[in-house]
């Protein structure tokens, strides 16, 4: 790619928008509740969860004290709130100790104290503590297995909850009888609050039986201890109107949608008409791209459902079912599987990121695509049908030199995708 092309600034400019929009910093001021009478603690779990550590000391009026739990090197300096660093996708040791620590902290609090719950995506795994019974490495595979089995991420937190001593609306319960009030960062699609990092003080009314389903829908066998606590009643999550959680609340601060919206503003700054698809798409990536790219034909041949210049927006969270060995992320399985679908299609350049600076496990948030970017590939000697077979987008990208590195952002709505298409020429 010419990386000084103007559509190749205008796709980073988008997604730098995107991210302003749902930056903590900016955020959450207007939804602090007024102090309480009593103490505030603070907790929370998520890629987010240290920005918004930051925001709240930044604007609250009293005193507080706190813990919350991100991933490693995700934090960000704090003065009265911990920070802790922990593992993520696959939690460990550090995402155990986050759990108990914060349970410990809550218990013992009256009805004149305040916990508020600041949650983000990540949280699943930051704040891990398995049910009794069940060993953190059990549940660590069953994630690592539930992450390779192409499994929503509704499905791996429902079965994440329903083995948890911590989630479902548990953490909650060890408030009682503080009020809790959650600000959330949503990277779910719905935006439901009880979903997100799987529901710490949230219920969700989901039952053991669905995370049992969820098993067995993607062929994970479990182990005699994992179905015990799956089937005991005893340890069951609490229900929706559990009376110990009335007066409670819990508000969505930053979204996919806000993040679409600003990046739409910017756009038409730019003189491109926004065509938003949602904010909430699921489905294997390279599927995903495969839609998009009929929507970008579409535009580019016959102005439908708008005429070009246009830019087509769209979030959610896609899945890769691995069935390769190569360096992936489902952002730069989406851009290569796009790139094949469109054949170097003129005038149609595209960006794809994961709002928190990191595709999967890697070291970039994402890639660009420009319509030359197959033809540089065979160039180089690069066969992308190769490998997106070995779902190695990733290194597909890298050989270009296209890339996103942002590193940590600190926020988390998921995925951004942005397809431009330009006005045919004259």
């Amino acid at each position: 790619m010419n990386h000084t092309s103007p559509q190749r600034a205008l796709l980073l400019q988008l997604f730098h928008s995107a991210l302003a929009a749902v930056d903590p910093l900016a955020v959450l001021a207007p939804h602090l509740p007024p102090p309480p009478k009593g103490r505030t603690i603070v907790i929370g779990a998520g890629k987010a969860a240290a920005r918004m550590a930051q925001a709240v000391e930044q604007h609250w009026q009293g005193e507080i004290a706190g813990l919350v739990a991100t991933r490693y090197g995700h934090g960000a300096p704090t003065r009265h709130i911990e920070v802790i660093e922990a593992g993520h996708p696959v939690p460990d040791d550090a995402s155990t100790t986050a759990a108990q620590r914060m349970l410990a902290l809550v218990r013992g609090l009256g009805e004149d104290d305040l916990v508020l719950c600041l949650m983000s995506g990540g949280g699943s795994a930051l704040l891990s503590l398995p049910a009794p019974g069940i060993t953190l490495d059990e549940k660590r595979e069953l994630t690592r297995r539930l992450l390779a089995s192409g499994a929503r991420i509704g499905e791996i937190n429902c079965v994440r909850r329903h083995l948890s001593a911590i989630k479902g609306g548990r953490l909650a319960l060890a408030c009682h009888p503080a009020r809790v009030v959650t600000l959330v960062v949503s990277d779910v699609p719905g935006d439901d609050p009880a979903v997100v990092a799987s529901g710490p003080t949230i219920p969700d009314g989901s039952r053991a039986a669905d995370a049992l389903a969820v098993l067995g829908k993607y062929g994970i066998a479990v182990s005699p201890a994992v179905r015990a606590v799956l089937e005991d009643a005893a340890l069951a999550a609490p229900a929706i109107d559990d009376a110990r959680l009335r007066g409670n609340r819990s508000v969505v601060i930053a979204s996919a949608q806000h993040a679409l919206d600003a990046a739409a503003s910017a756009a038409r700054a730019a003189g491109y008409t926004p065509l938003i698809l949602s904010g909430s798409i699921e489905g294997e990536a390279r599927e995903v791209a495969i839609v998009h790219a009929g929507i970008a034909r579409q535009v580019a041949c016959h102005g439908q459902p708008v005429a070009a210049p246009c830019v087509i927006l769209s979030g959610g969270e896609t899945t890769v079912t691995v069935r390769g060995g190569g360096r992936g992320g489902r952002n730069a399985e989406f851009l290569l599987a796009l790139a094949i679908a469109l054949k170097g299609m003129a005038g149609v350049h595209a960006i794809a990121c994961d709002t928190d600076g990191i595709d999967g496990t890697e070291d970039n948030a994402g890639a660009l695509l420009d319509p030359q970017s197959l033809a540089r590939a065979a160039l180089a000697g690069v066969d992308a049908g190769a490998r997106l077979l070995d779902n190695d987008g990733y290194s597909f990208f890298a050989a270009l030199g296209d890339l996103v590195v942002t590193g940590p952002t600190r926020t988390n709505v998921n995925d951004f995708r942005a397809i431009l298409v330009e006005a045919p020429a004259d």
